[in-house]
């Protein structure tokens, strides 16, 4: 095996498979990139047996053909500590070590052979559809960060993807929550698609995040009953899904909050940012003192001070109410209009939070008893 490629399209591509490579694995095999160079590409595949990343480079100068699996830290240690854009030599000395030379610089890095590399061949030919990456990041940002950390809970510990439909119109909807706080969000989709409902895993959806970052163009999403595969330009990602029924989620939203307060989002945000500084653990509920059209926020913590300030908002009603800060800057940081529009019902029921920028995306809070 012996083919050369540019740092920065190795440097990018190895990049990726840090994020699944586990860093503490009991098979060192799993801590090793397969690099297979054939078809006049290199195709570098990581995986943690339960997400597989696959990433083609095409712009390669190959050699000979060959394949062999290295320790993907280390390689990529060293990759990105070479010249940005330079030309790397890579090739196969003996069956275990692989050189990596690179201007003045010659690596010869420990190899394991291929045929130990864990790799599942599935058909993924049924239920696909298309879907836009900006479109796909959007759903997944809207709703990651009301993702579970709960561990008993396991089928909260994800996004929940499923088709709705509304007047006639077919939408790909995602919903996450962690019981204090609950995002919704979705998309249009031109037509019905045969999509059984999945619960995506956090790693993934992370793993998602990177690869649709820097990706513009069509996503095709496929699922068989256990897992779930992306496929972009030249990645692509299969997934283990969580197994469990999520909550019927519609029946949290609230229907009777009737309480509209509109205020603009970036003094809101900056706002609650600011009050919530005088707590140390965050863990003190920012206070809402609401009154005709003035919103007093403040925090009070025993040990460091309290702060307060005060919001010229659009409010026609007296309520006081209590919210984690983190959730609420949480939400806020995703909305996409200038303003924020919050829908109260009483002291102690959750707060609907709407985006006027963003018709398909909801936001419930739950409040802080205090």
């Amino acid at each position: 095996m012996k083919f050369n490629v540019n740092q920065q399209d190795l440097q990018q591509a190895l990049n990726y498979c840090q994020g699944v490579i586990e860093k503490r694995t009991t098979l060192p095999i799993l801590s090793n990139i397969l690099l297979d160079v054939s078809n006049s590409k290199l195709t570098i595949t990581a995986t943690d047996l339960d997400l597989i990343f696959i990433h083609q480079l095409n712009n390669v100068e190959i050699l000979e053909e060959g394949k062999t699996t290295t320790t993907s830290s280390i390689m990529y240690d060293i990759i990105r500590k070479f010249n940005s854009g330079k030309k790397i030599n890579l090739s196969l000395t003996d069956i275990s070590k692989l050189q990596v030379e690179s201007e003045k610089s010659i690596f010869n890095l420990n190899c394991i052979s291929a045929t130990e590399f864990p790799l599942t061949d599935e058909n993924f030919n049924q239920n696909e559809f298309i879907i836009k990456s900006k479109q796909l990041l959007k759903l997944l940002n809207k709703c990651k960060f009301s993702v579970s950390n709960d561990e008993t809970r396991h089928y909260l510990s994800g996004i929940y993807f499923h088709q709705t439909e509304v007047d006639d119109k077919n939408y790909l909807t995602a919903v996450a929550t962690d019981s204090h706080r609950m995002s919704i969000s979705k998309v249009r989709l031109e037509e019905k698609i045969d999509f059984d409902p999945i619960i995506l895993p956090k790693k993934t959806i992370f793993q998602l995040c990177s690869l649709l970052d820097s990706y513009d163009g069509d996503v095709k999403v496929s699922n068989v009953k256990s897992k779930v595969k992306f496929e972009l330009n030249n990645s692509i990602l299969i997934s283990k899904l969580i197994d469990g029924k999520f909550p019927n989620y519609i029946q949290v939203i609230p229907k009777n909050n009737q309480k509209k307060l509109e205020i603009d989002l970036k003094l809101f945000l900056n706002s609650v940012d600011r009050v919530a500084s005088v707590s140390l653990d965050k863990k003190d509920g920012v206070k809402f003192n609401l009154s005709k059209d003035t919103l007093d926020l403040s925090v009070n913590n025993t040990n460091s001070g309290d702060g307060k300030e005060t919001l010229s908002v659009k409010f026609d009603h007296d309520l006081e109410i209590s919210f984690n800060s983190r959730y609420l800057i949480d939400v806020a940081s995703q909305l996409d209009g200038d303003r924020v529009e919050i829908l109260f019902n009483d002291t102690g029921s959750p707060a609907l939070i709407k985006d006027p920028g963003d018709f398909d995306s909801i936001f419930v809070v739950m409040p802080m008893k205090g």
